[in-house]
């Protein structure tokens, strides 16, 4: 029964342990347009270094791959062609988390009307 209660433990812990480990990927932006100059920012508790086409998180928390950072980035750099770390966001995620860019860029057009 010890021995049971052991291993029952031993599992609980091997799965609370294992959610952090994904958080510990680095999480990737690649970028419609390429960014003329270097950024740099802060979304979804991690930062973002922005160079070229890419946006990379080295130190990304567990909720750095949301749809919310996703929308915060693209709000920041313009459309996404993916967002991944431990892994990648799906194409319909990814769509809805773009349309954020459109409605951002619609904006200031419309005023300047």
């Amino acid at each position: 029964m010890k021995l049971l209660s052991l291993a029952a433990a031993c599992a609980a812990v091997v799965t609370l342990s294992a959610a952090p480990a994904f958080a510990a990927d680095p999480v990737a932006a690649k970028l419609q347009q390429p960014l003329a100059q270097k950024t740099k920012f802060i979304a979804g508790g991690a930062v973002f270094n922005c160079e070229g086409d890419t946006c990379l998180a080295q130190a990304a928390m567990s909720n750095t791959l949301s749809s919310d950072t996703c929308k915060l980035v693209v709000s920041k750099v313009g459309p996404l062609v993916s967002f991944t770390g431990a892994r990648p966001m799906n194409d319909e995620r990814l769509s809805a988390c773009n349309s954020t860019a459109v409605a951002h860029a619609a904006g200031p057009q419309l005023a300047k009307q």
